[in-house]
């Protein structure tokens, strides 16, 4: 199994390099790795689902779906209309360093707020049009809004931070994120003694978090020292203290984002989000905790600790 993990492993990342790089030289800033987004937000949202059924929680499939896709299609294509329209000729040097203008990602977010609206218009319409009896509406609209912030929202802010910061920071956020979840476990399993949750999460030690959290900040100064210049073709903003401060802050949100799918999971008795991808599990089990950990990149880019 643990071969085989790493053979797939491997592969994704192969994989995922390939796009980004592909991505970087497209004529219009995500126009490769969108379509991956897409499918992500899909399966995601269908996992959850499927748990929340475990659960004998049963929100409207389709409204989820529909609010999903509204919020990541309106994270990138109301940028795009508005940078391409006016007769602006698009080429492969018409956006500099493979990002969209910061003002253009500000000027769009109005769109995000508008298609999270519209979702929990969708999950009440639906409610209304199903209602039978009392006593499953608000646990039903409830888990339906968790999906589309969980499995919508989330990826939208992945989308967004590729759009505004280029594919450097995307690398920097799953080059982090990934070092945690390795350096948890290694050094969990080496000296791992004492449990960090034993009911939620029996096999994490608060050693192995430490050690996550040092990789994490390994992975940082590695990502920022040398990939994202590598990518962007010239220097990085920031200094060796920014860029530790950053592998900790995302770095810790990872592990929440870990363990928050670590409590949806155990409050419905399963273990993997879903079993598609053997020594995997599924999606969700993947991008957990990058998803959580999406918010405090962003954060950290947006309010200049690093970045441009």
């Amino acid at each position: 199994m643990l071969s085989w993990r790493i053979s797939l492993g491997t592969l994704f990342v192969a994989v995922l390099i390939g796009l980004c790089w592909w991505d970087h030289h497209a004529a219009i800033p995500g126009l490769v790795l969108f379509p991956l987004a897409i499918a992500l937000t899909i399966l995601a949202g269908e996992e959850f689902l499927q748990l929340a059924g475990a659960g004998g929680l049963k929100p409207l499939r389709w409204a989820v779906h529909g609010a999903n896709l509204l919020i990541v299609l309106c994270s990138w294509v109301p940028p795009v209309c508005l940078e391409t329209s006016g007769g602006r000729a698009v080429s492969n040097d018409a956006f500099a360093g493979g990002v969209f203008p910061l003002d253009t990602i500000r000027a769009t977010d109005q769109w995000l707020v508008l298609a999270v609206a519209a979702g929990l218009f969708l999950f009440f319409l639906g409610e209304m049009r199903r209602y039978e009896k009392p006593g499953r509406v608000l646990v039903n609209l409830a888990t339906a809004t968790l999906a589309m912030l969980y499995a919508g929202l989330l990826v939208a802010m992945l989308v967004r931070l590729r759009l505004g910061f280029g594919v450097g920071a995307l690398a920097s956020l799953v080059i982090v994120v990934k070092m945690c979840d390795t350096g948890a476990y290694t050094v969990g399993r080496l000296i791992g003694r004492h449990k960090m949750a034993p009911v939620l999460s029996p096999g994490k030690t608060i050693e192995g978090a430490v050690g996550g959290l040092v990789f994490a900040c390994l992975g940082s100064v590695a990502a920022f020292a040398w990939l994202v210049p590598a990518i962007t073709g010239g220097d990085t903003t920031g200094s060796w203290w920014s860029w530790l401060a950053f592998g900790l802050i995302v770095g810790l949100a990872g592990m929440l984002g870990d363990l928050a799918e670590s409590l949806i999971k155990r409050d419905v008795g399963q273990k993997d989000s879903s079993r598609w991808m053997p020594g995997f599990g599924g999606v969700l089990d993947i991008l957990d905790s990058v998803l959580l950990a999406t918010p405090a990149a962003y954060a950290c880019w947006a309010l200049g600790l690093v970045g441009r």
